[in-house]
């Protein structure tokens, strides 16, 4: 392919990227104020996805304070959160027994009254129809797959809807080099590891002074069950089994809707233990009897995996930069202890667009949006991101039991007393690819083999994500260097990436005497979580998006 493309371009007064809770209501917001003030401002949504919430996964329960402030009526216009948090509660899980935390010991932080178990996915759904009888123009299926710049180096706009490339990287007879769409501001809401994100970042340093990003690794899938074991409203945490006390993680379950109940596992990807596997973890997790319970007589509809920050307050970065901001989870906004981040996503993406729609206004563009981080710090947001700053790095270095206890004691500590805390503000040292030990140093788990009524296979379990990808294009999983995974990784860690996928996508093959070990990557498979790119110890995988369109296609996530 010529490395000089003509592509069309077409201004906007601001462009967005991501069709998330963030960049939705970013839009909306923009379009209130306009309304508000009699002006008039363009505004563009790309998705990757095919459709708006088709790469949507989360738990998810709602805390709706966002939605109050973005929409108060939302009740009235039929905004999706049919099912009230009823009922709380938190086990700690041994192999066979639980252990339940009395709720009153929780910190308030920790508590649901007042929530909603919803879609995700649906919401965001409902909040593109929204958008659009705003006037926004949303363009689902349009992948931004590059940034384009101004002459002084700031973001211009995104270059999307790049299709009709082979294998090859030659042009197929379909070739379309896609469209510049360029913004007085760029909003980025690439949720989390977006790879616009990370080049921004480092471009303009935005995460220099800052700890490093922490993640996770969020497996859900949906159930419709039985009415005999169906609990509306019901929400369940667990800790501990089948983790142990050094890896952090847990489950949740929540009942909702027509029977539904959304069964979740996520483990921190700064485990030690490079044998480790989410997904048959969670696989195993489904056995426990205190989860089992609500499974048995019922269907498995739906699969999906998701990365999920976890760095918090330490772990922001910048948020703004020459020519737009990161709003949501490109900038890692997810309350860990509360497993919450829509509400955070919802007001950040409305902070971002009234510093936007201030700027423009006042007749600027293509600057520094400062007026966006001093309205962060003064936020809600912030408070409530502050008073969690600990939890994550207590449970790192202390573990399951003692951290999450003195974790809760923090929480309470940091609520009454205005977020002081008397660890001050922990840091969490290593990335989570740096956190990786080496294979030699721990026993391969063998984990047990699915039934098929509990517990599955990957494959069968990517196939009910409806995961497709155009077969004929350059593959969107890129290694920097092609001899890593059997030279470096295979030795020193047992090539993790087949083991920390959720998907299926990596392997290593052999020929049939066990010799001539070689990487392969399933790219077709892969469900966009983001966990190669994030926990490969040696950095080595670059996700980069696909054609748009491509990926999978939650219904209802």
């Amino acid at each position: 392919m010529s490395e000089d493309v003509q592509r069309e371009a077409i201004d906007y007064d601001v462009v967005i990227v991501g069709a998330g809770p963030a960049g939705l209501s970013a839009a909306i917001r923009l379009k209130q104020l306009a309304a508000e003030a009699g002006a008039e401002v363009s505004v563009a949504v790309l998705e990757k996805g095919s459709e708006v919430g088709a790469h949507i996964l989360s738990g998810a329960v709602i805390d709706p304070r966002g939605l109050n402030e973005l929409i108060p009526d939302w009740k009235e216009k039929g905004a999706p959160l049919e099912t009230p948090v009823t009922k709380d509660r938190f086990l700690l899980l041994g192999p066979q027994g639980e252990i339940e935390a009395p709720m009153f010991a929780m910190p308030p932080l920790m508590h649901n009254h007042g929530n909603y178990i919803a879609s995700l996915a649906n919401l965001c759904r409902w909040l593109a129809t929204e958008a659009e009888g705003l006037g926004v123009e949303i363009y689902p299926g349009m992948a931004a797959s590059d940034l384009t710049w101004r002459e002084d180096g700031s973001v211009k706009g995104v270059v999307a809807g790049v299709f009709g490339v082979g294998k090859d990287g030659e042009e197929k007879p379909d070739y379309q080099p896609g469209v510049e769409l360029n913004g007085k501001y760029v909003l980025i809401a690439e949720g989390a590891r977006g790879s616009l994100a990370k080049v921004i970042q480092a471009k303009f340093g935005l995460a220099e002074g800052r700890e490093p990003q922490k993640f996770g690794i969020g497996l859900k899938e949906i159930w419709q069950v039985p009415d005999a074991v169906f609990e509306p409203g019901l929400v369940q945490h667990t800790a501990g089994w089948p983790l142990d006390d050094s890896t952090g993680g847990g489950s949740f379950l929540y009942h909702f809707g027509d029977h539904y109940v959304a069964i979740g596992f996520v483990v921190h990807l700064n485990y030690k233990n490079p044998w480790l596997s989410p997904f048959d973890e969670f696989q195993r997790l489904k056995h426990h009897p205190s989860i089992r319970r609500y499974l048995e007589g019922g269907k498995r509809i739906a699969y999906g995996a998701r990365a999920i920050t976890e760095g918090g307050w330490q772990s922001i970065p910048k948020l703004s930069f020459p020519g737009g901001a990161l709003i949501g989870c490109s900038a890692g906004f997810v309350n860990v202890p509360r497993i919450k981040g829509s509400h955070n996503a919802i007001k950040t993406g409305m902070l971002g667009a009234e510093a936007a729609f201030a700027a423009l206004q006042a007749g600027r563009e293509g600057d520094t949006l400062t007026e966006y981080e001093s309205a962060f710090a003064g936020s809600w947001v912030a408070k409530e991101l502050k008073t969690a700053r600990n939890a994550k790095p207590l449970w790192s270095k202390f573990g399951t039991m003692i951290g999450s206890g003195l974790a809760i004691a923090d929480l309470w500590c940091a609520s009454l007393l205005g977020g002081f805390s008397f660890f001050g503000t922990l840091k969490h040292g290593k990335t989570d690819a740096q956190a990786t030990g080496k294979a030699e140093d721990y026993k391969p788990i063998v984990y047990p083999k699915p039934d098929g009524v509990l517990s599955f296979d990957k494959l069968s379990s990517v196939f009910l994500s409806s995961t497709n990808h155009e077969e004929d294009q350059p593959a969107h999983l890129k290694l920097k260097d092609p001899e890593i995974p059997i030279k470096v990784n295979l030795p020193r860690y047992g090539e993790p990436a087949r083991l920390y996928c959720p998907a299926g996508v990596y392997e290593v093959l052999y020929d049939d005497d066990g010799s001539n070990p070689r990487f392969q990557i399933n790219a077709q498979n892969c469900v966009h979580c983001k966990t190669c790119d994030i926990k490969d110890p040696s950095q080595n995988i670059v996700w980069t998006t696909p054609e748009g369109g491509g990926g999978p296609n939650y219904p209802n996530m």
